[in-house]
């Protein structure tokens, strides 16, 4: 729990240093001394706001995100589908992405931040997907037994994922539309 509360302008100053250090050196060689340093700030600051730097790394990611699912409700699974993958800045898709792989190791070694990843960044997410999906059930779009539903979350990972490592290209908006439309929504039967 926060014992003080940064402003938003501090506390998104001190996540800018922590997403420019994750790309500088990777996760295993930030610390929480550099982020001091780079901020200005001291480490008792940042150890009153977050654990460690697991939770430190989670929230800066989850800050860096331009939008949250739960902010998206256009009336239609395609089209809050389509608007979660189509108002994204390619550049920062990329940076992201690159972000991700090189946290990809990390979080296999490290299950403090596997787990502050979870709770702080993939979590919310879930659960505005799974809200997302409920919208549609109760507007009759979709079947309440579809059995692709509780696969909805993996199936859109699966398309962030497969065509970096399948085709050495990023997965930007135009692929991500297309994979919505010829995945997704025949697998909800749509």
């Amino acid at each position: 729990m926060r014992r003080t509360r940064l402003t938003p302008e501090r506390e998104a100053e001190l996540y800018e240093a922590v997403l420019a250090l994750l790309r500088e050196v990777g996760y295993d060689a930030l610390t929480m001394d550099a982020v001091a340093a780079r901020t200005r700030a001291s480490k008792a600051t940042l150890y009153r706001q977050w654990k460690g730097k697991p939770e430190l790394v989670a929230s800066a990611l989850r800050h860096n995100k331009p939008m949250s699912l739960a902010d998206i409700d256009t009336g239609t699974v395609r089209g809050d589908l389509q608007s979660m993958v189509c108002s994204a800045d390619q550049d920062r898709m990329d940076k992201d992405a690159a972000l991700m792989r090189g946290l990809q190791h990390a979080i296999h070694r490290d299950p403090d931040l596997k787990q502050a990843l979870r709770e702080v960044l993939i979590q919310p997410e879930m659960d505005a997907l799974d809200a997302m999906f409920r919208r549609a059930v109760d507007r009759g779009e979709i079947a309440a037994g579809n059995p692709a539903l509780p696969f909805v979350g993996h199936m859109v990972l699966g398309g962030f994922i497969a065509r970096p490592l399948i085709e050495d290209r990023t997965a930007d908006s135009e692929y991500l539309s297309r994979y919505i439309d010829a995945v997704i929504l025949p697998a909800l039967g749509l």
